[in-house]
């Protein structure tokens, strides 16, 4: 059995450590004590049997492409076909995965992974530390439209040496391992460039029938390289868009886990008959996004009066149902680590909300929010409570309902107003880079500020926890005023999970066990 190494998460106190040499700890092996050896067989992971999951949140026009990955389905897909060099566990700490070995100089510039041997791609090919490299320089490439480009956009080198991939950045970055356990940055043969997606990769199920927006099914490989995952002989994916039908499977027994549960309905599912509903806190939060660099939302006043329109409160309490806690307009809570609690609170304000609405000059016609439950369950509930909270400042919202097939293709990123939602990252780093940095891809609300960037470049290259923390303060700062976000609340991952399934683990990077529950889960 592969052992799972870890590193201290980057809110150790010991972090200097980290940087100088970020090296394997072996995991230790747990072993029953005597007299449970009963208690202890029943805990063992099983194997065999098929593993149904009912999702919501899968299109028709998904993509089987990592770069692409963005719909709650595919981001599932990419990591049941594919692995990454490292992940994130749910203390925060960093499991070595196809890296074994990592190590940086003291400056964070230069890092070095020992790529993993022994390992192969589902068609046959081993992983080779040339796949690594490729792939890391596909998602760096802007052709590439990977939704990975902003975390990867300081890299200046990427060479192979033996079985070590060596990357070199153009600051340094003390997160930037951390940065790699992005779902996009599943590691693919060549990288992916010839077939990026045909789903090989090297995770323990093989993609076999791939039908977006209805089903993917997968089946085990026999000679996975870590006996300690993949205990199912198969995995299904059920797309279920309908969290009604999604609940009645559940609850049918036809699947195994639902996510999304809507946190209206979440403590009546949890009374039904061998059905359980896991709640876990994270970093994941819901959105409406404004396209800054778009009329009538590149005006400051005109923003900033549609922040201070949410009543952030009601939404928590009608829309999570106690599953969550109220946003301030930046997507970082308290989950991160270096976060600073100092940000004063962002509170509904009808008067003020009108007074900066006066002041832009808008003309006083609809702002149209485009709006589907595809975002997040209850999304188009929440856009009726902000329209009527926007109407006490005087503000008339017309909310465009959108179909659920296709939202994250044709409606996210591309409306100037729309609701959406981020599942969060490890790190705030990762976040920013990859929503909010200038030249992101994913950079959604069109948000463009030099002093920004500049705060992140100097924050990625800060060693020092202090002054490292100041510097994530004032970018939160700068984002929460001037930016197009408004996050009006972080929800939990509310999950459905029958009673039969084993290994469940909470964690909060993101949901289903951070897309790990078909890895680590198995029937009792």
């Amino acid at each position: 059995m592969e052992k799972e190494n870890t590193i201290a998460s980057p809110s150790n106190p010991n972090r200097r450590q980290f940087l100088r040499k970020a090296s394997a700890a072996g995991a230790s092996l747990l072993l029953p004590a005597m007299g449970t050896a009963t208690r202890a067989f029943a805990d063992l992971p099983q194997r065999g049997g098929k593993f149904v999951m009912g999702l919501g949140g899968g299109e028709s026009t998904d993509s089987l492409d990592p770069a692409f990955a963005s719909s709650l389905v595919t981001i599932q897909i990419v990591q049941i076909f594919g692995e990454k060099l490292f992940e994130v566990n749910a203390s925060g700490s960093l499991d070595m995965r196809l890296a074994e070995d990592l190590s940086s100089d003291s400056a964070a510039i230069t890092w070095r992974f020992k790529i993993r041997q022994g390992i192969s791609f589902h068609d046959g090919r081993p992983l080779q530390p040339q796949d690594v490299a490729e792939t890391l320089r596909r998602h760096s490439d802007r052709a590439s439209q990977s939704g990975a480009l902003g975390i990867l956009s300081n890299i200046q080198d990427i060479r192979t040496e033996g079985s070590d991939v060596i990357v070199e950045l153009d600051t340094g970055n003390a997160d930037f391992p951390y940065l790699l356990t992005d779902y996009h940055l599943v590691i693919q043969p060549g990288g992916g460039r010839e077939a990026p997606a045909d789903g090989i990769g090297t995770g323990p199920y093989r993609l076999v029938e791939a039908m977006p927006g209805i089903s993917y099914a997968f089946e085990k490989i026999d000679d996975y390289w870590d006996d300690s995952r993949g205990h199912f002989d198969q995995v299904e994916i059920l797309v279920i868009n309908d969290s009604t039908a999604r609940n009645s499977a559940l609850q049918a027994g036809q699947v195994h886990v639902t996510n999304q549960v809507n946190p209206s309905i979440a403590r009546f599912l949890g009374r039904s008959n061998g059905v359980s509903v896991k709640s876990t806190t994270s970093r994941a939060h819901y959105t409406f996004v404004m396209q800054c660099d778009t009329a009538p939302f590149d005006n400051y006043d005109l923003r900033m009066a549609l922040k201070l329109a949410v009543n952030r409160e009601e939404l928590v309490e009608k829309i999570l149902h106690g599953h969550g806690a109220v946003g301030n307009d930046t997507p970082i809570n308290n989950a991160y680590p270096l976060f600073d609690g100092s940000l004063s609170q962002r509170t509904f304000d009808p008067e003020l909300a009108r007074e900066h609405y006066e002041r832009s000059g808008h003309d006083g016609s609809p702002i149209v929010l485009h709006a589907s439950d595809a975002a997040f369950p209850g999304a188009l509930d929440a856009a009726q409570l902000y329209q009527q909270t926007a109407m006490a400042a005087g503000i008339d919202i017309r909310i465009q309902r959108e179909p659920s097939d296709g939202y994250f293709s044709e409606v996210w990123n591309r409306k100037p107003f729309c609701i959406s939602r981020w599942g969060g990252r490890p790190v705030q780093d990762q976040m920013y880079s990859t929503a909010y940095l200038s030249d992101a891809e994913w950079n959604d609300t069109r948000f463009q500020n030099e002093e920004f960037d500049a705060l992140l470049y100097d924050a990625r290259a800060e060693t020092n926890t202090e002054r490292r923390t100041a510097l994530y303060a004032s970018m939160a700062d700068i984002l929460r005023d001037e930016g197009g976000l408004i996050c009006p609340m972080f929800n939990n991952f509310v999950v459905g999970v029958r009673d039969n399934i084993s290994g469940w683990e909470e964690n909060g990077n993101s949901e289903l066990m951070d897309g790990l529950a078909p890895h680590k889960c198995w029937f009792s």
